[in-house]
């Protein structure tokens, strides 16, 4: 994945067919959803909920898309609930999961905060992933560069990327070579293509500083 985000190797992996264009493609760009026991559509972020899977595409044009003509219902063949937030609802779980998954590698030292550790694993050549918080300030944000070969995540709030860290918040992170590192990369994104959309326009803004930016000290 290159600095502005953009997946060069996206991994292939079996492939299902999504309902907003019709086309098969590897699941791990992909959400699974499932029809509850309320017939109310629930987002299977894991893929591991009991029930036919209804795969749509982890892009935010296809999400509305399938919400807005009913397609759900159609595949599903019976008349479904769709929570009028469901793209809300998929931004947060998909960023807790990004969340979760590299507060996991924290807990293993494969990632470290803050400006001079992370500086210093870059330098050390020991990051392979390079994270910063999309409302942090720009010129600080430059000082840092993506490692060679490695990926960028430039679309977690510094509130979101704090919790990771277990402080308020965060600016600058960097993941180490193995443990979680590609799982956090992989859904990472997924969550870009929700909260940003093909468009470019960021969508998100849970935690977001309004007026100013953020500077890590």
């Amino acid at each position: 994945m290159t600095r502005g985000g953009a997946d060069k190797n996206r991994t292939a992996g079996p492939e299902r067919k999504c309902l907003a264009s019709g086309e098969s493609q590897p699941t791990a760009g992909m959400i699974r959803f499932v029809v509850g026991p309320d017939d109310m559509i629930v987002p299977d972020i894991l893929g591991k909920l009991p029930g036919h899977g209804l795969w749509v595409s982890a892009e935010r044009d296809a999400l509305t898309k399938v919400v807005k003509k009913g397609l759900f219902s159609r595949a599903a063949r019976a008349n479904v609930t769709v929570p009028g937030d469901l793209v809300v609802q998929l931004d947060a779980m998909l960023a807790r999961r990004v969340i979760d998954l590299i507060s996991m590698a924290r807990k293993s030292g494969k990632a470290v905060t803050g400006y001079e550790k992370v500086k210093s694993w870059l330098d050390r050549e020991e990051a392979t992933v390079l994270i910063q918080a999309r409302d942090g300030s720009e010129r600080g944000k430059t000082k840092l560069s993506t490692p060679h070969y490695g990926s960028y995540i430039g679309w977690l709030t510094a509130d979101e990327l704090g919790m990771a860290f277990g402080r308020q918040t965060a600016i600058h992170a960097a993941l180490g070579t193995g443990g979680l590192a590609d799982r956090v990369v992989e859904e990472a994104i997924r969550l870009k293509s929700v909260r940003v959309g093909a468009s470019g326009a960021d969508h998100g803004g849970r935690g977001r500083r309004k007026g100013k930016e953020l500077n890590e000290r």
